[in-house]
């Protein structure tokens, strides 16, 4: 009995707070995924390697000199106003026609396919690292975690926090919930829903970048990054509920405690193939997902 106790105390809460920092990192991804999804009906596939951009553009402040906490504040801005730039460009045209979930997700598949070449061709092949901007660990209950990664944890809480906040309790998150129920509606008042998608979009893309810029000295920097972490962002997003926030979060906490806890035991593919099938398992009882999308009661 005692060495089970040592052995959850020292293995399994461990990986448990490790589990938990990761998903609250790719459930700030995975809110921006929802988000363009809950009111713009997009799957935006380039939104992986739009974080992918991000963790290279930190990598390039770094090297000028801005230094993380600079590449912290501008990596997010930048990846925004690239998202708002293939919103405004890209999909808004497109957003009209009657097969526009097929023609936007072809265009966003086009899109992280020029991104993911355009990094190859500028940065190289190579994998970078991104310096953290302090080291040290810190005691929790006899378990030494990194500072840096108690940190991760407590900026996703903000960045989480704040979306929440947006949408729920402010006038602009009324609107947008508003627009995702009756876009016509919300127009008819005068208000400019193309402002509407304009921001959400950005504001989704901003999260992507917020996310790589906090992960990049745990993963480094290499031009497939984002594949991976769409790959789950999509079971996080399809598990929470397409379009649901609360959902978003929620899985994220679930999926990577699942699989974190499934890698103690079993080879790390195997694990990440756990979290596929809890995926499919919740597909196939509820297709909907385990909340509600934006706007919906």
């Amino acid at each position: 009995m005692e060495d089970l106790l040592v052995y959850l105390h020292f293995v399994v809460l461990p990986q448990m707070i490790d589990a938990l920092v990761i998903g609250v990192a790719l459930a700030v991804v995975a809110l921006g995924l929802t988000m363009i999804f809950g009111l713009l009906d997009v799957i935006n596939l380039a939104h992986g390697d739009l974080y992918m951009l991000g963790g290279y553009a930190a990598f390039t402040l770094l090297g000028w000199g801005a230094g993380y906490w600079g590449a912290l504040v501008l990596v997010p801005i930048l990846i925004g106003l690239i998202g708002w730039g293939l919103e405004e460009l890209g999909i808004r045209p497109l957003l009209a026609r009657a097969d526009r979930a097929t023609v936007t997700l072809l265009l966003t598949f086009g899109v992280s396919l020029m991104l993911r070449d355009l990094a190859q061709v500028v940065w190289g092949t190579d994998t970078h690292a991104v310096t953290a901007p302090f080291t040290g660990m810190a005691s929790m209950a006899q378990v030494f975690v990194p500072t840096y990664r108690l940190f991760i944890f407590g900026a996703g809480v903000l960045a989480i926090g704040a979306t929440w906040w947006l949408v729920y309790r402010t006038r602009i998150g009324a609107v947008l919930r508003a627009t995702a129920v009756d876009p016509g509606m919300v127009a008819s008042f005068g208000i400019p829903i193309r402002l509407v998608y304009g921001l959400t979009f950005m504001y989704g893309c901003a999260l992507a970048g917020l996310a790589s810029v906090l992960l990049s000295p745990i993963y480094a920097v290499f031009p497939t990054m984002g594949h991976d972490f769409l790959v789950l962002a999509f079971a996080v997003v399809i598990v929470g509920g397409m379009g649901s926030i609360t959902g978003a979060v929620v899985a994220a906490l679930l999926l990577s405690q699942v699989q974190g806890l499934a890698s103690l035991w079993i080879p790390p593919v195997w694990a990440e193939t756990m979290v596929y099938g809890l995926m499919l398992l919740v597909l196939v009882v509820r297709p909907s997902g385990l909340f509600n999308r934006i706007g919906e009661a």
